[in-house]
């Protein structure tokens, strides 16, 4: 058998309370309540059988300005009336089971305090929120763009609301007269929720917006209740046009915030979401305008880069500088064929008087004088088939001349031909390609004139 020590026993409940009670909730009514100097609260919470001692200390404390509590269940600060502990009032407490060995008791160490209407609200919305998110109520992918700048706007909310105002004087400043729908709608109280169903559904009817925007002022959770609720919560989900939410303050967040497309913070920053500050759209246009400029000239001055490149070209490989070019090659080779033939009579001349006189020395005059004569057939026929080499030559020049001379385009103008264009300077090759009253340009052999194509 094991005996334990008073601070074993205490320390091994302690272990086993703390570790299966690590966060809990509990339901019952303050009563001893006190508040030392030290700012920490103490109290019992009991119900009709049992008594549960309770601590809430001072850092767990929220903020208790007037206006703004503490969702028990998400944290967040909202807007509402500052919570009053007293004795006799329903509380629901949230916190971690606490064993205190010197005192040998057990208690509750409070984070969260809420009136027990405040609590069963929170626990519904988080019931509500975890429901729909497991059918995919606030899916990213289901989610459509919300429209910069648009031109039709449809508002839901209340139409004498200081929610409807701020919204008004931003789109006023911004919205470069954008048209602006307001649907009435309830945006609390019981009959609000089917209220603000029916006008999405209206909008979706209509199919008229580019966008829809749901906003509403702040306000306790109660005042918000009509954005958690189902019926809400459905018609944002077949909604088929974008929803734009803008609902109480920055520090509220409902189920309509989570299945809208988009969330403001505010209604005035659901304008500001919207279109944005004239002197930035400015900017932009003037940026736009910068860069277009800058993009034109760099295309201007690529494209008189390659027009000149081009020109360059069509000078080089123009038909007038190959037939230029092919002139001057034939002039060269005819002065060729004339040096040619003189270099070749006057060398065979002088080779006959070398070798007539060679032999005259050698052999004689009569010896010499049949050489001669056969000298003399021979330079003849050395002479008859230079002669005959060089008019083969000239010949072939005079052919490749004439093929030259047909392919200067101007030759068939010279023959009474003409080369007609219209006035974006293309050649007419067909009847069908002008009309009557148009100007055309006509090339003749010795200049251009203008004509009027008549009926």
């Amino acid at each position: 058998m094991y005996i334990f020590t008073v601070q074993t026993l205490t320390q091994a409940v302690k272990d086993i309370l703390e570790g299966e009670f690590p966060f809990v909730w509990v339901r019952g009514q303050i009563s001893n309540l006190s508040r030392p100097v030290s700012g920490h609260f103490y109290f019992s919470l009991k119900d009709d059988d049992a008594v549960l001692n309770v601590v809430w200390f001072k850092g767990a404390q929220p903020r208790q300005e007037e206006g703004e509590r503490i969702n028990p269940l998400t944290g967040e600060v909202e807007s509402g009336p500052a919570l009053t502990l007293e004795d006799g009032l329903d509380v629901l407490v949230a916190g971690r089971m606490n064993v205190y060995p010197p005192r040998g008791v057990y208690q509750l160490v409070a984070e969260l305090v809420q009136t027990q209407g405040q609590g069963e609200l929170a626990i519904a919305f988080e019931a509500l929120k975890a429901r729909l998110a497991s059918q995919g109520y606030f899916a990213a992918d289901r989610k459509m763009s919300v429209p910069g700048n648009p031109r039709r706007v449809a508002v839901i909310t209340a139409p004498q609301g200081a929610a409807l105002q701020d919204f008004l004087r931003i789109a006023e400043h911004r919205g470069f007269g954008a048209e602006i729908r307001v649907y009435p709608s309830l945006v609390q109280g019981d009959a609000a929720p089917a209220q603000i169903a029916a006008a999405l559904d209206q909008v979706d009817d209509d199919a008229w917006a580019e966008v829809v925007v749901l906003i509403r002022g702040g306000g306790s959770i109660e005042d918000l209740w009509a954005f958690n609720t189902e019926i809400v919560a459905d018609a944002l989900y077949r909604a088929r046009i974008p929803v734009l939410t803008g609902i109480g303050h920055e520090v509220d967040t409902t189920i309509a915030d989570f299945v809208a497309d988009l969330r403001a913070a505010t209604p005035s920053h659901a304008a500001q979401m919207l279109w944005i500050e004239r002197e930035v759209l400015q900017q932009r246009v003037d940026e736009f305008v910068l860069a277009l400029h800058r993009s034109a000239d760099r295309f201007v001055s690529t494209q008189a880069l390659q027009s000149a490149a081009v020109h360059q070209q069509l000078v080089w490989h123009s038909p007038a500088r190959r037939i230029d070019g092919a002139c001057a090659e034939l002039e060269r080779l005819n002065l060729q064929i004339h040096h040619a033939r003189t270099r070749f009579v006057h060398t065979h001349s002088q080779i006959v008087e070398q070798l007539t006189l060679r032999l005259y020395q050698a052999f004689g005059p009569f010896v010499v004088a049949d050489l001669s004569a056969a000298l003399e057939r021979a330079d003849t026929a050395l002479r008859w088939a230079g002669l005959r080499f060089i008019q083969t030559q000239e010949h072939a020049v005079d052919r490749v001349s004439t093929a030259l001379t047909a392919l200067d385009p101007d030759a068939p103008l010279a023959r009474g031909y003409a080369l007609v264009r219209d006035e974006h300077g293309q050649f007419v090759c067909s009847c069908t390609k002008v009309a009557p009253g148009q100007r055309l340009c006509v090339r003749v052999g010795d200049g251009e004139f203008a004509v009027e194509v008549v009926p």
